[in-house]
């Protein structure tokens, strides 16, 4: 096990109207002006913009904080910002510890009125989070392997929960919670992680604007399939712990793609694209593709990846795999 910090400053608040302490929270953190941020219409719709405001105006930030409303980047207690700029179609990931909320508020009745196919783009995306930091060479972290296989496990079984009972609370809460585990480091303590999916496709949705845990989807298998055999072992334990694929013990590598077989199912099974080319509806052109992996490697400069480090040609070749 390699030797590691972990840091995971965010006071978290969890439950039913846990959104109508806001104010005593920022209170509690000095705040005195307050910039409330938020996505689409849905916050406004909802009612939770206006009790989120009322709720400060009651209390009247430099400090960044979230009120969560769908379950996904994890952004509630990790380090880690994407940056999209749109003139030239770039997406480029950020961390930094001043990024850090000083407090989530998490309720899961909030991502009751999700569309199934956000909450399968978030199950993917949460699920990458651990996968990113899973698939390494550091193969003697028993403790780190338990808790990300566990998060794996419980998250992909309430997915098809609440794709059928989306006011399923138990489940939207294992998926609420499952999503701040996944990228508070804690998956990832101890191992060096990879990355390269979510680098490959912050191009892929970059060019394309599609959803990011749909990207995620179209892509993996194909990366997957591109470099297991740089630990075989890895992908079979995988496949066994998570995947609940049966060891073949004369062939570590049939498990392993039984196990990246049974992960695209999964995919397909909550509604999620396996290809680029279910994704945007048409296979990509060869021009699109060294395209993304131009961008992907900085023109050529730049590597990505730690299992196995993918240079520009990897990745135009992975992008190949994907386009089917």
């Amino acid at each position: 096990m390699r030797d590691f910090i972990y840091y995971a400053p965010t006071e978290v608040v969890f439950g039913v109207a846990s959104e109508e302490k806001t104010g005593k929270l920022v209170k509690q953190c000095g705040g005195t002006n307050v910039l409330v941020h938020y996505g689409g219409q849905s916050a406004e719709r909802s009612g939770l913009l206006g009790k989120i405001c009322r709720a400060l105006e009651a209390e009247a930030c430099l400090p960044v904080a979230a009120i969560l409303t769908i379950p996904a980047a994890g952004s509630e207690m990790s380090n880690s910002t994407v940056i999209t700029n749109e003139d030239g179609d770039l997406k480029k990931g950020y961390s930094n510890d001043l990024c850090r909320c000083k407090f989530a508020v998490m309720n899961p009745e909030r991502t009751f009125t999700l569309p199934n196919y956000q909450t399968a783009c978030g199950v993917t995306d949460i699920m990458m989070h651990t996968m990113e930091r899973y698939f390494s060479h550091d193969d003697d972290m028993t403790v780190t392997d338990a808790v990300a296989e566990g998060i794996l496990r419980t998250v992909k079984d309430s997915a098809f929960e609440v794709l059928k009972a989306p006011e399923n609370y138990a489940h939207r809460a294992q998926i609420m919670w499952g999503g701040s585990l996944a990228h508070n480091d804690l998956t990832g303590c101890g191992t060096t992680g990879d990355w390269a999916t979510h680098q490959l496709e912050h191009e892929l949705s970059a060019l394309f604007d599609v959803a990011h845990g749909a990207g995620l989807a179209a892509l993996w298998g194909s990366w997957a399939r591109y470099v297991y055999k740089e630990n075989v072992t890895r992908f079979a334990q995988f496949a066994v712990n998570v995947m609940g694929v049966t060891n073949d013990f004369k062939s570590a590598e049939h498990t392993a793609l039984a196990g990246i077989e049974a992960m695209e199912n999964f995919y397909r099974a909550i509604g999620m694209p396996v290809s680029i080319c279910q994704l945007i509806g048409r296979q990509a052109t060869d021009d699109e593709i060294r395209m993304m992996a131009d961008k992907c490697s900085s023109g050529g400069k730049g590597t990505t990846g730690n299992l196995k480090i993918l240079y520009r040609e990897d990745m135009e070749n992975i992008y190949r795999m994907a386009n089917g």
